[in-house]
């Protein structure tokens, strides 16, 4: 706000009421970020000037004068022309009211004319643009906008052949302004739910049928906003407009409205009418950062990117992950194998331990578990553990090789309980195991007494079972205390 309709009512108020008239005095705020010519200069300018015509082109307006230079208006977010005395136009969030002072605190550009009516050219917000030109259709920024949606509107056949040719999102495209001028976010969201597409499609995957249809949406609805002066209480009941302000949530027609940025503003449309076609038919749609709750309470923080909409943090993991392997460290559950991340996952984890992974999977991590396990010839074989996942194999091998080349001469290899060179005699160490299992013993070792026998001397490494399908599994049984013997 304001867009070509509102503009275009402030261009006939002052072509019905200024037009003829000899400014007899004028006052620019000082106000450089706004006026963007010298202030003085400026109301030298125009004093003594009579106003032949007022012009627009797109949102932007200026005054004929009988000689240059002419005054430029840029409306901005919040900018208006005020009559006093007359009613200009009625546009949704208005800035300045009919009982605030005279002039406005906001006026950028005030004049008196020689038969005592007054106009201002306000802008409460500060996004407006005042300039002096001396034609101002040859410099920017009029000289690059594009055909103006009223004035000079594009043939279907001329705005088939150029959506066709543009890769970038239909609302993007609507909104700028060097492709047509006058469209802005209202209208855009409004044609495009007419017309009955999504504001994210890809304009050059529009079908013939759904360019023809926008076409003729945006014909209507502004012409028909033209008409009524800007004056929002007389747009149509049916009209997307009267449902999408405050990203509340609501119904037109009975359908849900919900809020998305497109073309970096926040835009309202109806999902059950306006969906994604084609190849982008399979996209999902993120709600819109700062989209209200249930329980009416605007959110702030989730974030989507206008891409695919996803939050940020995913995308950036996503996209960290598909140009080079994930770190030792990185859980290797968060990368797929296509590089994407998995649900759930918070780009900030990726370098925490397994430790936690395992504990999400409501089993803690052993540290008895070795899936290396020592044949009888004292070579190492690899085996897979029972209930274990590939990945959860991955990392734990590279640590049980550098294990098991300790155990190739375990008369030598220190215990894990006493710190000294087993084989000697020392404090026995009873196992429990079955018969079936193949344990890990010293190569010159001739006695193979079963575990249950006490006084021999053993390798206190954990002991592993081989069941028939070559399936390691750890004992859970708690390993009974060292038996002192008289």
């Amino acid at each position: 706000m304001p867009e070509l309709p509102e503009v275009e009512a402030a261009r006939r108020a002052l072509e019905a009421h200024c037009v003829g008239r000899r400014i007899a005095r004028c006052a620019v705020a000082d106000d450089p970020k706004v006026v963007l010519t010298d202030r003085v200069a400026f109301e030298r300018a125009m004093v003594g000037r009579t106003i032949v015509a007022a012009r627009r082109r797109g949102k932007n307006l200026w005054l004929s004068l009988d000689a240059p230079p002419f005054p430029s208006f840029q409306f901005g977010m919040a900018g208006a022309i005020y009559i006093k005395g007359v009613a200009v136009t009625k546009y949704k969030r208005s800035a300045v009211k009919s009982t605030d002072e005279w002039p406005s605190k906001y006026s950028k550009f005030f004049v008196e004319l020689d038969d005592g009516l007054e106009f201002s050219f306000t802008d409460k917000r500060r996004f407006a643009r005042v300039r002096l030109f001396d034609d101002p259709e040859t410099v920017p920024p009029i000289s690059e906008l594009g055909p103006d949606a009223l004035l000079e509107p594009m043939s279907v056949q001329n705005f088939v052949d150029l959506l066709s040719k543009k890769k970038i999102g239909i609302k993007a495209l609507l909104l700028d302004q060097s492709f047509i001028s006058g469209i802005g976010n209202w209208i855009a969201d409004e044609v495009l739910y007419q017309s009955g597409i999504h504001p994210l499609q890809i304009a050059s995957s529009l079908t013939r049928e759904g360019c023809e249809a926008l076409h003729q949406s945006i014909q209507e609805v502004v012409k028909y906003a033209v008409d009524v002066d800007a004056d929002s209480d007389r747009f149509p009941i049916k009209w997307l407009f009267h449902h999408r302000w405050g990203k509340k949530p609501g119904k037109v027609d009975g359908k849900k409205i919900e809020f998305i940025t497109a073309g970096g503003r926040t835009t309202a449309y109806v999902p059950q009418l306006q969906k994604l076609t084609g190849t982008q038919s399979g996209k999902a749609v993120a709600a819109d950062p700062g989209q209200v709750s249930k329980d009416g309470a605007t959110k702030e923080g989730e974030d989507g990117d206008d891409d695919d909409l996803k939050p940020r943090k995913s995308v950036e993991v996503s996209r960290a992950g598909r140009g080079k392997p994930p770190s030792r460290k990185t859980n290797p559950v968060q990368v797929s194998e296509d590089g994407a991340a998995k649900e759930g996952e918070d780009g900030d984890d990726d370098l925490k331990p397994r430790k936690r992974v395992a504990i999400s999977r409501g089993k803690p991590p052993s540290r008895k578990t070795n899936p290396v396990q020592v044949s009888e010839d004292g070579g190492t074989k690899e085996v897979v553990a029972d209930g274990g996942d590939d990945d959860d194999l991955k990392p734990r091998k590279r640590v049980a090789t550098s294990r098991g080349k300790q155990n190739k001469n375990a008369t030598s290899a220190p215990s894990r309980k006493t710190g000294k060179a087993v084989g000697g005699k020392k404090k026995p160490s009873i196992e429990h195991g079955c018969k079936d299992d193949v344990e890990t013993m010293e190569p010159n070792k001739a006695d193979t007494t079963s575990n249950d026998e006490p006084g021999l001397d053993k390798p206190t490494a954990a002991v592993h079972r081989v069941s028939e399908r070559g399936v390691t599994r750890t004992s859970s049984r708690k390993k009974s205390k060292p038996t002192k013997y008289q």
